[in-house]
C-alpha cells in the first residue's frame, strides 16, 4: 500500500489554534450532555447503599479496559423527562472477544421500559446481527412504565418486537448471554427468559408478572374510596415473596443456567461463556501487524474546519485513521470527488470511501465547461466509481468505513441528462446487493440524498452504526437554503402586492435558526440520526472495534489471496 499524508507543519498548527478552540467549544456542549444523561435517576451514591452495583459500576468490571466504544449514549427520541432510553448499550471486548453490550439503567426507574427503548434494543440487536457477534444483556428491568404504557407496549417496534429479534438471533446462531439482576416482572420476565444462557444474582427474579400486580387485581373495572383503602390494606399485609425467584428459576424450571452470590460473580459468569463464544484468530484474517497511524490522530482537530465552508485535505484526515498511514486507492483519476480504496484497521483489510474537499477544475465533463465541478458533492464519475468499488468489496467481504462529508448530488438539467438520477439509486442498489458489514463517519455535512447513497443509516441490512462528530450537521439542505426555497414565491408575491417584506424575512430568519438548531450533534444523536456523537480523534478507536468484531466470527470468507480488487487496483 501506498504512503500518504504527511506532518503538520509549524505554520498550519500556528493557523489551526481558532479550530481547537471552536471544536472544543462543541466538545463541551456534548460532553456536557453526556454527563446528564450518567447522572438520570437515582444517584449511584444510593444504589451502592443498596448493596447494588450501578449499570456503570457493572460494565466497567465486565468490559476489557480500553475497549469499551459507547453508541446511543443521548438517544432519546421522545423526549423523556428521563433523559435517555433507560439502557446503556455499545460494543466492547469481554474476555478478549468483541460482543455488543447492553444494560439496563438500574437508576432509571429501577430499569423499567420507558418510551424510545424499544427502537434502542432494536438497533442494539440489529447491530449483533449485521457483526454476528455475542449480544451481552445486563438486565435489572422493573417492568413497563405504566402511565405512559401507551408509548412502549404496543406497535410493530414496540417493546415486544425485541423478543422476536432475540428469536431471530438465536435461529441464526448468535448467542446472547444474560446476567439477570433485581426484580424483572412481565416484559422484564420476557427480557430475562428470551436469551440463550441466564446467569442470575442470588436475589433476582424474572416472571411473567411480579406481585405488584398479583396483589393490585381489581374486579371492579374502576376505583372507589372503599376498593382504595382494600388495596391499601392489601399492600401493607402483603408478606408473600416476588414470583419468578431462583428455587424456582434454578432448582426447578432449570432457566437460570448458574446462580451467584455476588454481583461480580455473576459477570465473572459471563466472561467465562464469552471465552467458549465463536472467533478466529485474528491472524486468520489480518494481512499485516496492528499499526499506529504515522501521524497524531489528535491532528484532526487541526485538519477539519469548523467552519463548514472551508475545504480541507481528507487524504490527511485518512492518513490519521488507518494502520501505518497507507492507502490502496482505486480509480484515482476517475471520479475525483470522491476517494475510494483499501486500507489496514489492526491489520485488517476494509473498503473506505469518503468526500474530497475543494474546487476540482475542468470537472463535471458533462457539464462542459458550463460550471466548475467541487468537493462534496457527487457527479457522474464519482458515483459510477463508489458503486463498482462497493461492488467489488462485496466479492471480497471487506466490510466498508464510509467518510461522509458531502452536500449533496449534483442539480439541473445538465446533471439530470447525465442520469445522475438513476446513478444515485443505482448506488443505492448497490449497498443493497452488497452483503457486508458498512460504518459510517459524519465528518461534517450529511446532505441530502447524498446523506443516504454513502452507506447512512438509512442502509438498514448493511450499516452497522453512524458516527458523528462534534462538526457534524445533519440536513435536507442548509438552513438558508431551504428558506429561500420556502419563501422565494412569496417574497415575489409580496413585493408585486407593495406589501412590507419584513415578516417574511423574519420567518426565513427563524427557519435558518430552526435548521441550525435541529442539524447539531447533540440533537442528531437524541432523535437518532446518528448512533453516537465521538471526538474526532476517538474515530481511530471505533474503527479499530468496527473492524475487530467484523472479523471476528465471519458470516462468508474470501480467502486473502483470492482477492480480487486488490488486483484491481493494482492492474
Amino acid at each position: 500500500m501506498s504512503d500518504i499524508g504527511k506532518p503538520l507543519s509549524a505554520g498550519e498548527i500556528k493557523r489551526t489554534e481558532e479550530n481547537i478552540i471552536l471544536i472544543q467549544e462543541q466538545e463541551n456542549i456534548i460532553s456536557g450532555a453526556v454527563e446528564k444523561v450518567k447522572n438520570a435517576g437515582t444517584t449511584a451514591e444510593v444504589i451502592r447503599k443498596r448493596g447494588q452495583m450501578t449499570v456503570w459500576d457493572r460494565l466497567d468490571y465486565l468490559v476489557d479496559a480500553g475497549t469499551w466504544c459507547p453508541l446511543h449514549t443521548l438517544y432519546n427520541p421522545e423526549t423523556n423527562e428521563e433523559g435517555c432510553t433507560g439502557v446503556v448499550d455499545g460494543l466492547g471486548k469481554i474476555d478478549g472477544k468483541w460482543a455488543v453490550i447492553i444494560a439496563f439503567d438500574n437508576k432509571v426507574m429501577a430499569g423499567a421500559w420507558i418510551s424510545g427503548q424499544a427502537e434502542n434494543i432494536l438497533r442494539v440487536t440489529d447491530l449483533a446481527k449485521r457483526l454476528n457477534i455475542p449480544l451481552v444483556w445486563l438486565t435489572n428491568c422493573s417492568g413497563v412504565k405504566l402511565m405512559e404504557q401507551e408509548k412502549v407496549y404496543a406497535d410493530r417496534r414496540g417493546s415486544g418486537a425485541a423478543f422476536y429479534r432475540h428469536a431471530e438471533l438465536n435461529k441464526l446462531g448468535i448467542p446472547i448471554l444474560n446476567a439477570i439482576y433485581g426484580t424483572n416482572p412481565a416484559g422484564g420476565g420476557y427480557q430475562g427468559i428470551s436469551p440463550t444462557i441466564l446467569l442470575a444474582h442470588k436475589d433476582a427474579n424474572i416472571a411473567v408478572g411480579g406481585a405488584g400486580i398479583v396483589g393490585g387485581m381489581n374486579p371492579k373495572g374502576s376505583f372507589d374510596l372503599e376498593s382504595a383503602q382494600q388495596l391499601i390494606d392489601a399492600t401493607k399485609g402483603f408478606k408473600a415473596k416476588a414470583p419468578g425467584r431462583v428455587e424456582t428459576h434454578f432448582d426447578q424450571t432449570a432457566y437460570f443456567r448458574e446462580v451467584h452470590d455476588t454481583e461480580i460473580g455473576v459477570l465473572d459468569g459471563i466472561k467465562e461463556y464469552m471465552s467458549g463464544m465463536p472467533a478466529f484468530d485474528p491472524k486468520v484474517f489480518r494481512v499485516a501487524e496492528s499499526a499506529e497511524p504515522k501521524y497524531p490522530v489528535q491532528d484532526l482537530n487541526r485538519l477539519i474546519p469548523a467552519n463548514q465552508k472551508r475545504p480541507y485535505d481528507a487524504v490527511q484526515v485518512l492518513a490519521r485513521l488507518t494502520d501505518n498511514s497507507e492507502f490502496m486507492e482505486y480509480r484515482p483519476d476517475y471520479g475525483p470527488e470522491v476517494f475510494t480504496g483499501v486500507a489496514k484497521i489492526d491489520g485488517f483489510p476494509v473498503g473506505v470511501i469518503g468526500n474530497r474537499q475543494g474546487v476540482i477544475p475542468k470537472y463535471p465533463e458533462y457539464a462542459e465547461g458550463a460550471y466548475v465541478g467541487v468537493g462534496g458533492k457527487h457527479y457522474r464519475q464519482g458515483l459510477i466509481k463508489q458503486s463498482e468499488f462497493v461492488t467489488f468489496c462485496g466479492r471480497d467481504n471487506l466490510p466498508i468505513i464510509w467518510l461522509q462529508d458531502t452536500t449533496g448530488i449534483d442539480v439541473g438539467d445538465i446533471a439530470e441528462e447525465a442520469e445522475l438520477l438513476a446513478l444515485g439509486q443505482s448506488l443505492i442498489y448497490s449497498i443493497q446487493k452488497t452483503d457486508v458489514a458498512m460504518m459510517c463517519v459524519i465528518l461534517r455535512k450529511g446532505t441530502a440524498a447524498a446523506h443516504y447513497i454513502m452507506g447512512g443509516p438509512q442502509a438498514n441490512e448493511n450499516n452497522a452504526f453512524t458516527l458523528g462528530t462534534p462538526l457534524t450537521e445533519i440536513y435536507v439542505m442548509h438552513g438558508e437554503t431551504a428558506a429561500a426555497a420556502s419563501y422565494a414565491r412569496r417574497l415575489v408575491k409580496e413585493q408585486e402586492a407593495g406589501n412590507d417584506l419584513g415578516p417574511i424575512i423574519e420567518k426565513m430568519n427563524q427557519m435558518v435558526k430552526d435548521y441550525e438548531e435541529k442539524s447539531r450533534p447533540v440533537f442528531c444523536a437524541e432523535q437518532g440520526f446518528v448512533d453516537e456523537v465521538v471526538t474526532l480523534p476517538d474515530l481511530r478507536k471505533y474503527c479499530v472495534a468496527f473492524a475487530g468484531a467484523n472479523y471476528q466470527n465471519p458470516k462468508s470468507i474470501t480467502p486473502i489471496h483470492q482477492m480480487i480488487l486488490p488486483r484491481t487496483i493494482k492492474g
